[in-house]
């Protein structure tokens, strides 16, 4: 019998085990491949990779003067399409509206503005771009039961080809509440990874989670739904004590390699730690 409960112990630890890096069968196998880091203030906010499969990073100090002007103080998780660089921007708390900045292979900025829908919050934490290069996702501070979709300026032909107004066409409605969301990134047409900032363990047990994000069909200008699962936690590794952050994600199709972002606490604060990950072929 003794024999009996250690072999059910370990098959408890190995199914334990297990749920840190998938959470239900067919879901893929993230393994952690290596660890880089960069400063905080000059890429903390956010990475996105470039087809020659260097990266682009975000931080606060990359927000040219003339939107920090205008009001746009804080920039998010960016995303690459098409070599169009796609960034999130938001202003302080009394803004009534976000807007998007693309910049194009040939270095021009343009400015997209949206004007805050009724009960929708500030916040713009990320954006990213759907394969085909047509939309745009983006999401908001706090629990959330949607991502936010527009047509992608510039890409989407439905869009002003220099800049102006940027419409929410619709949303993606989610199977089950997120929180703080700070990135996410398409891995197919029809799959995100987003990385959560919830450290409470309330709405999943992985504290700071990386989560998938699975679309009933790939975006088509309709309303779709997605269904929410929790894959693993994100590493909380410092020589520092305290309090980590969760930032920006990103799927680099070439490579298959997915990368996401973690500030030190304390003292750290001034380093993030960019972990990297492959599927698991075994």
């Amino acid at each position: 019998m003794k024999r009996q409960l250690l072999c059910l112990a370990a098959a408890f630890v190995a199914l334990t085990i297990g749920a840190g890096n998938a959470s239900a069968a067919g879901d893929p196998r993230w393994e952690e491949t290596g660890t880089a880091y960069t400063d905080s203030l000059g890429g903390g906010q956010g990475l996105a990779s470039r087809a020659d499969g260097s990266l682009l990073y975000r931080g606060l100090l990359d927000i040219p003067l003339s939107l920090r002007i205008k009001g746009w103080n804080h920039v998010g998780d960016p995303d690459i399409a098409e070599g169009h660089v796609f960034d999130a921007y938001q202003g302080p708390d009394t803004a009534t509206s976000k807007m998007f900045a693309v910049t194009t292979p040939s270095g021009k900025r343009y400015e997209y503005v949206h004007q805050l829908n009724p009960g929708e919050k500030l916040n713009n934490s990320f954006a990213a771009v759907s394969p085909d290069g047509q939309w745009l996702v983006a999401g908001e501070w706090g629990d959330q039961n949607r991502l936010q979709v527009f047509p992608a300026p510039l890409l989407n032909p439905a869009t002003p080809p220099t800049g102006g107004e940027l419409k929410e066409v619709w949303q993606i409605t989610l199977d089950r509440p997120v929180r703080d969301i700070q990135g996410c990134d398409f891995v197919t047409d029809t799959r995100l990874v987003c990385a959560s900032n919830d450290a409470t363990g309330s709405l999943f047990p992985q504290i700071r989670p990386l989560l998938q994000v699975d679309l009933e069909r790939k975006l088509d200008g309709q309303p779709v739904t997605g269904a929410v699962r929790a894959l693993f936690a994100l590493p909380q590794r410092s020589v520092c004590t305290g309090t980590f952050e969760t930032e920006g994600v990103d799927y680099d199709a070439r490579s298959g390699t997915l990368r996401a972002q973690v500030i030190q606490p304390g003292v750290c604060a001034v380093s993030t730690s960019v972990y990297a990950y492959r599927q698991a072929t075994g």
